[in-house]
């Protein structure tokens, strides 16, 4: 797992608080830095999921440190309700979900991920479902805009995508290097100096792995899973993600907003939320750390604690 450098490391332990005789689960095990930190952190026992049978398959070694103590399960995060039930697990002390493509993935060239490298224009996190290639050379120019611009905000996704479809008339489009290519000739340059393809990339890869589905999914299934005390923390790498993360942890605290006074629900009595956000706003990494991992600058990590009713005086 040389490398790997797991974001906002000492954050994430400082709120996940591990201990011993607990249970947590890392849900994107990717390079395993979190999980290893976890585990030496506290005699406890931790799931870890991951979608890359790649990413399992790096995971051998660490499991064979900690036998009985790390159970690694090559499963999508937004399944973990179904795979952890299999293993008999119900509830969970604590969850972290560390969002996006990892370092590993981004750094392989027959990924596909990536345009610094060129490989076969894949970006599949798993080895099942379409590729990105099967994307841009069948999709509508409509559908494939949409897609550009939802998922990868990108401005100027009509002309991308026209430039698309006119590229693939003479050739299938099969390879990361004439992809970005033909998205850098359709979009002015950027004076932020973004390379002009990152936004198409983006869009892509988050459409052929549906994350944004995973995400609300395994947000909803992290929190049913928390036991009383539990802690749910997510580290994630861009608004779309950071925006969905932010609405479940506000909406599941019972800070969404009051309902309207036109709204029947407002006269419903109110309830008291079943959580407590620990982050009110989302944390960045420090100077330092971007410093020593540029990868890092856009992470933002948002944290969540299920309320223990007996702490509290209530009976349940």
């Amino acid at each position: 797992m040389t490398g790997h450098i797991p974001v906002m490391l000492e954050e994430v332990l400082a709120l996940l608080q591990p201990r011993d005789g607990a249970i947590y689960l890392d849900a994107t095990f990717g390079g395993g830095g979190y999980a290893a930190a976890i585990l030496a952190a506290a005699d406890c026992t931790l799931w870890a999921l991951d979608r890359d049978p790649d990413a399992i398959a790096r995971g051998a070694a660490l499991a064979a440190k900690y036998p009985q103590r790390l159970h690694l399960v090559q499963a999508c995060f937004g399944d973990m309700l179904e795979s952890l039930a299999a293993r008999g697990v119900q509830a969970l002390d604590g969850v972290v979900m560390d969002l996006g493509v990892s370092s590993f993935q981004i750094d392989q060239a027959e990924r596909g991920f990536s345009f610094r490298h060129d490989g076969p224009l894949d970006m599949r996190m798993g080895r099942d479902g379409p590729t990105a290639a099967d994307l841009v050379n069948t999709l509508p120019e409509r559908e494939l805009a949409t897609i550009l611009s939802d998922f990868g905000e990108e401005r100027h996704a009509r002309r991308v995508a026209r430039a698309i479809l006119r590229e693939r008339a003479t050739a299938p489009i099969t390879t990361t290097a004439r992809l970005a290519e033909i998205v850098r000739g359709a979009v002015p340059r950027d004076p932020s100096g973004i390379d002009g393809a990152t936004r198409s990339f983006q869009g892509l890869r988050i459409a052929v792995n549906d994350e944004l589905g995973e995400i609300e999914r395994g947000l909803a299934a992290a929190q049913s899973l928390l036991a009383p005390g539990g802690r749910l923390v997510v580290v994630s790498f861009h608004s779309l993600e950071d925006r969905l993360v932010k609405r479940a942890m506000v909406g599941a605290a019972g800070r969404a907003g009051a309902a309207s006074r036109h709204d029947p629900a407002a006269l419903l009595p109110p309830t008291a939320p079943d959580f407590d956000l620990l982050t009110f706003r989302a944390l960045r990494p420090g100077d330092a750390e971007i410093h020593a991992n540029p990868r890092s600058r856009s992470a933002r990590l948002r944290a969540l604690e299920r309320r223990d009713p007996t702490s509290q005086g209530i009976t349940a």
